[in-house]
Parts: C-alpha cells; sequence; structure tokens
C-alpha cells in the first residue's frame, strides 16, 4: 500500500517538473484573441473581462479579474484573429462561493447576449472550485475544430451574489487560413476597379514599345 502511494506521488512529482513550460505553450491561445473586441456583459467595471485572458505565468496573479454586477451570470463573446480548435479550457476564481460553478460553450455566435443562452450549448461543464487554475475540462475537439468565435456563458456559481473569474485559459490549436481569405477577397475586391483602367491604358503601351 505504501509502495503504491509512493509510486504514485513520484508519477506526480515528475510530471510536475515538466508541465509548466509545455502547458504554457498549449495555452497560448490568449494571444490569438481580438481583444479589441472582446466583449464581456455583466461585467462590474468596464473592460475588467478583457485582464482575465493573460499568460500561463500569470495565471495566480490575484490583481487582475471580473467580477459579475447584477447577478451571479456572466457572458464572455471571445472573437480570434484565425481559426482555432479549442482543446480545453480553465477556469479560475476564489476559493469560495464567488467561484464559478457552471459554463456552457457555444461557438461562432457573434456578440450573443443573455438571451441567446437558452439555445443548445456546444458544450456544457460543471465547474469544482480552482483557485489555482489547475484543473483543465476537455473540449469534445470535434465540435471545436473551426471556432472563429467562442463565447463563455458562466450561468452559476457555488452560491454567491457575484461571480469572480482571475483567468481564464484556453488550450488549442490555431490557424490563420481564415485571415489569409480575407485578404484575398479584399485584394480581389480593390483589385478589380484598376484593372478596368489599366486595361484602358495598356494596349497602347504596348503597341508603341
Amino acid at each position: 500500500m505504501s509502495g503504491h502511494g509512493h509510486g504514485h506521488g513520484h508519477g506526480c512529482g515528475c510530471a510536475g517538473e515538466h508541465e509548466p513550460a509545455e502547458r504554457g505553450l498549449e495555452y497560448g491561445l490568449y494571444r490569438r484573441i481580438d481583444l479589441e473586441k472582446l466583449q464581456c456583459l455583466n461585467e462590474s467595471r468596464d473592460g475588467d473581462g478583457k485582464l482575465v485572458f493573460k499568460p500561463w505565468e500569470e495565471r495566480n496573479q490575484r490583481d487582475k479579474f471580473v467580477e459579475s454586477d447584477a447577478d451571479e451570470e456572466l457572458l464572455f463573446n471571445i472573437p480570434f484573429t484565425g481559426s482555432v480548435k479549442l482543446k480545453g479550457i480553465i477556469i479560475a476564481g476564489e476559493d469560495d462561493d464567488s467561484h464559478p460553478a457552471e459554463i456552457r460553450l457555444y461557438k461562432n455566435i457573434p456578440h450573443m447576449s443573455f438571451d441567446d443562452t437558452g439555445r443548445e450549448p456546444e458544450q456544457a461543464f460543471r465547474l469544482n472550485r480552482d483557485p489555482h487554475a489547475e484543473l483543465e475540462y476537455p473540449t469534445k475537439i470535434a465540435r471545436f475544430s473551426n471556432v472563429q468565435h467562442l463565447s463563455i456563458h458562466i450561468s452559476k456559481n457555488f452560491g454567491a451574489e457575484s461571480t469572480r473569474v482571475y483567468y481564464i485559459g484556453l488550450r488549442g490549436e490555431y490557424s490563420e487560413a481564415h485571415r489569409h481569405e480575407v485578404t484575398i477577397c479584399n485584394y480581389e475586391a480593390s483589385a478589380n476597379p484598376a484593372d478596368h483602367k489599366v486595361e484602358s491604358i495598356i494596349p497602347q503601351t504596348n503597341f508603341i514599345s
């Protein structure tokens, strides 16, 4: 029995030694969020919702957080700068009843409002208190393989009047394919008028040369 306990402890220690750097890289999707367009509904202070999407190594800092206002619900509308395959999420709050107890994830519904949260989510999780950002909730990757916009609805906490969040970590892969498509479309749209002007000039030049 004691041997098993020792082996288990050693395994955890070993994982802990290698884990932080690797997980820091995996949790880099915050860099792919279009923060200027990120919305957090029912935040008690404007702009605080953006503060909880931060680097892995800052996940336990307590100076930046968002707190709900009128009730315990929060709704994050998160646009990415490309296409994301979301693999996991971590949510850290206070070690008390203000910690989120349930989240619902929706994809590709820009400008979602609380009125929209009645629809079926892509996935929902019941959360445990996680003040140190240690618990990852794995997503159904097939449902989150082409995400340009993610909405996170914190629907309830553990009983407090308001909800407090210190860190939201998003793990996954990022592709710029979506941005390239937009760039190509813009180029074609702006190039067409120029083509028509050039056509009337170029034949004369060609004949001269």
